[in-house]
């Protein structure tokens, strides 16, 4: 009774915070609050299978991939306000209010008859007493509920659609565009060469060579260039000459 009270009255704001907020991650989030009571709930009511269930698959693996959906395609706040289904929000709040009027008459229909305790209910074990109860007396309440998910997973994807303004260029577009660029600018059509590799060295300051030694000036980084930190290799090799000569000589004056 004591969770109860303290998670209902945090659960019912979060349901209402659904509602109203205007990022979808933010409704993803406070759902999964929403849930994860529900699941502790279960568990003070001595049903550990409902209580797993609701942990593993709605929470963490159902929702989880909703948010994560949501988060990929990277829906802002103000793809809300642009209907990608014509009339979708006037159809959405007729419904709402039709299955809002069906579960007050359900509701107000409801007759209670003799309350069976919780042991009497799982005599045979939680699992089994869930399964008896589901595919027997609340068969039409599980079967709507699963229509109910399906309505979440396309919900989900009409949230994360997107109408795409240009048409996807295809490779033939994309090799014309390299090459009207190389045309224009001169800017190399294919991709740019890898750094050289010598005994000792292999990074980005050391450029690949051309057939006669030089450095390619495409695979040169600007930065490098304009602080004059490239080397030719006639020049590395004078610099490798010069190294060793010091070395002899301090060997000889030891």
């Amino acid at each position: 009774m004591i969770a109860f009270w303290l998670l209902a009255p945090l659960m019912v704001l979060a349901a209402l915070g659904i509602l109203f907020v205007r990022k979808a991650v933010h409704a993803a989030l406070l759902l999964a609050f929403v849930m994860i009571g529900l699941a502790i709930l279960y568990l003070v009511q001595d049903a550990p299978f409902l209580f797993s269930v609701q942990i593993i698959v709605y929470t963490g693996a159902i929702l989880m991939l909703f948010l994560f959906v949501v988060m990929l395609v990277g829906v802002d706040a103000s793809d809300s306000l642009v209907e990608t289904i014509r009339g979708q929000r006037v159809l959405a709040l007729i419904l709402g209010v039709l299955f809002g009027a069906t579960v007050v008459i359900a509701l107000s229909q409801v007759t209670i008859g003799t309350v069976t305790g919780l042991d009497a209910a799982n005599k045979n074990g939680n699992v089994e007493g869930v399964a008896q109860l589901l595919f027997t007396k609340y068969v039409f309440a599980f079967e709507v509920t699963s229509a109910l998910l399906i309505t979440a997973a396309v919900g989900a994807m009409v949230l994360a659609h997107r109408e795409r303004l240009i048409p996807k260029p295809s490779q033939t577009d994309l090799a014309r565009r390299r090459m009207a660029d190389y045309a224009a600018y001169g800017k190399h059509p294919g991709n740019l060469p890898g750094p050289g590799t010598y005994a000792r060295h292999n990074a980005v300051d050391t450029p690949a060579l051309l057939p006669d030694g030089s450095a390619s000036d495409a695979s040169v980084s600007r930065v490098l260039a304009a602080r004059g930190n490239v080397r030719q290799a006639p020049e590395l090799a004078t610099d490798v000459e010069a190294l060793l000569h010091d070395e002899e000589v301090t060997a000889d004056e030891r």
